[in-house]
């Protein structure tokens, strides 16, 4: 079994799925998540392809948020779009990023990305409020590579 297939259950996915749809109810921003095996760039370059790649960049607001897990190298990272990045600190996501790292290092991987998603929903509220006429502009799903 691929590692990515047993990093995360079915029943773990939707807890995620979950926390990203409980997490958007507080902020305009866009959250996924992105889980690969491998990857040979470092963790930061590749979560910027793969925002592309998912198109992340063409939100209304500019204020799409990606979770990158590279599972057999152990590498993560969270990136935000140009939106976010004009508006909040340079360590914006330095705490959120501890939450996450914090529990990978106990193999807590959904409670992970599940306290990671909601922290950086109540984060983005702040600067990206929820409208009462958002509309979802990505999936929700997790995507894998």
């Amino acid at each position: 079994m691929a590692k990515t297939e047993a990093f995360l259950s079915k029943e773990d996915e939707q807890e995620i799925v979950q926390a990203i749809v409980s997490a958007e109810k507080n902020t305009s921003g866009e959250i996924r998540v992105h889980i690969e095996e491998r990857s040979e760039k470092a963790p930061l370059d590749r979560a910027q392809e793969v925002f592309f790649e998912l198109h992340m960049n063409e939100t209304k607001d500019r204020n799409g948020v990606l979770f990158y897990v590279c599972v057999a190298d152990k590498k993560f990272a969270i990136i935000g779009d140009e939106g976010i990045d004009k508006v909040v600190e340079s360590d914006f996501w330095d705490c959120t990023k501890d939450i996450v790292i914090s529990n990978f290092k106990e193999a807590n991987f959904k409670n992970g990305l599940v306290e990671g998603i909601l922290r950086a929903g109540e984060r983005l509220k702040k600067y990206f409020p929820y409208q009462s006429d958002d509309m979802n502009e990505l999936s929700n799903e997790i995507s894998k590579g």
